[in-house]
C-alpha cells in the first residue's frame, strides 16, 4: 500500500514535458573529472542558467527537456523551458551560449534557435 505521497521528480518532469520549449540548445555536460557532476540527470531536473561563467552573473532558472538521463560528459540538443519565460530565453538567445550552474558551473550550452 503506498503512503499516498507522490514522487515530487516525477511530477515536475510530467509538468515540465507538457509545457512548450522556448529554446534549443546543444548541451554539453562537463566530465565529472572536469568539474561536472557526479550523478545522471534525470527528467525534472532543473538548475540555474547564465549567459556569463562569473557567479556574480544573472541567472535565470532553467528546466531542460529531458526524456532520458542525461550523464556527465554526454553532449544533446534539448529544448529549455524558464521559469522567467520568454523573457530568459531572450536574454540567453541574445548571448548565443549559456551556462549550467549547480554550485558550480557544470556544462556549457549554445543557442540553436
Amino acid at each position: 500500500m503506498g503512503t499516498g505521497r507522490s514522487n515530487p521528480l516525477k511530477t515536475r518532469a510530467e509538468a515540465v514535458r507538457r509545457m512548450s520549449r522556448q529554446l534549443v540548445a546543444d548541451v554539453y555536460l562537463y566530465p565529472t573529472a572536469e568539474g561536472g557532476k557526479q550523478l545522471t540527470m534525470q527528467p525534472g531536473w532543473g538548475c540555474p542558467c547564465s549567459c556569463s561563467k562569473s557567479t556574480d552573473a544573472v541567472f535565470y532558472d532553467g528546466w531542460p527537456l529531458l526524456d532520458a538521463p542525461f550523464a556527465p560528459g554526454e553532449r544533446r540538443r534539448l529544448g529549455f523551458v524558464f521559469l522567467n519565460g520568454e523573457d530568459a530565453a531572450a536574454v540567453l538567445r541574445r548571448a548565443g551560449t549559456f551556462y549550467l550552474w549547480e554550485g558550480r558551473f557544470i556544462g556549457g550550452a549554445k543557442v540553436l534557435t
